[in-house]
């Protein structure tokens, strides 16, 4: 086994003895206090390509994830879908199923993008009924308005949408105009709460000269319940050619002026109102 040139002469003969003794079941340890090898290099040479003996092994806690991932990977699941299963990170699972092969699309380009329209349009559908939700709670939160806040209400959207008399140019009367059936309803709701008649207003639609004026009169009127007949002659606008016009279709009926006559006095009142209004809120904070 040694010799007086090496104590590790017989290589070859202390191999088969280290090899057989590993065979026998042996640790590393084990075989080393055998023979007496105190060089850990020389041990390990001595039993190279022998594996150990499984009593050996330190057990791995992964090796269950990486035997499932692989079952899983066979089973033809993408490393997305293996990592939401297994929680693990997808770079382990790359290591421990690359030998693999990799699996069969489970569908066709034109499949995957109709599943991914569907995935689309369901998320699409929550998000609408989220919205309508909370348009219908604070809808209802409203209830039935008081006169008050009918008035309220009134003024400050004359306020927003309504002429307004200047130093410089002075219009002391009431005098709308506005593209939304719902603004102007509620515009409408306000006059009537004021005791304005409808004999008192002269309505007047603003459109541009390419749409349908007489449809547009039609329209305003039955929503202001006035015959079309007494409109004033339709305010057109101009097109230009080099814009690209968005409020057209069969939806579009222009804006609607509403005119009221002998409403100074009235202008005054929703004036003051409205910077009682402001003053009664207090400044922001």
């Amino acid at each position: 086994m040694t010799s007086p040139t090496g104590k590790y002469a017989d290589f070859e003969g202390l191999r088969e003895q280290a090899i057989a003794l590993r065979r026998e079941g042996l640790s590393l340890r084990q075989i080393r206090d055998r023979l007496h090898i105190d060089n850990n290099d020389i041990l390990n040479r001595l039993v190279k390509g022998e594996p150990p003996p499984e009593w050996t092994k330190r057990p791995n806690a992964k090796d269950d994830l990486r035997a499932k991932a692989r079952e899983l990977r066979l089973q033809g699941m993408t490393y997305d879908q293996i990592q939401v299963e297994l929680g693990c990170s997808k770079s382990s699972i790359s290591l421990w199923v690359r030998d693999l092969p990799k699996p069969e699309p489970r569908y066709t380009a034109a499949e995957q993008r109709a599943l991914m329209d569907a995935g689309l349009a369901r998320v699409r559908a929550a998000h609408e009924e989220s919205r309508q939700e909370a348009k219908r709670a604070a809808q209802e939160a409203i209830g039935r308005l008081s006169d008050r806040d009918l008035f309220i209400a009134g003024v400050t959207l004359y306020w927003a949408e309504g002429a307004k008399d200047k130093a410089y140019r002075r219009c002391e009367a009431l005098q709308f105009i506005n593209s939304d059936p719902n603004v102007i309803t509620l515009y409408l709701r306000w006059l009537e709460l004021l005791g304005v008649t409808r004999d008192r207003m002269h309505f007047r639609v603003s459109i541009h000269e390419t749409a349908d004026v007489d449809e547009a009169e039609r329209f305003w009127a039955a929503l202001a319940d006035v015959d079309a007949g007494t409109f004033k002659k339709a305010t057109l606008k101009r097109h230009n050619p080099r814009t690209t016009r968005k409020n057209t279709g069969e939806t579009y009926r222009g804006c609607l002026i509403i005119h009221v006559t002998r409403s100074a006095d009235l202008y005054r009142r929703m004036e003051g109102a409205w910077y009682g209004i402001v003053l009664g809120a207090g400044p922001a904070a």
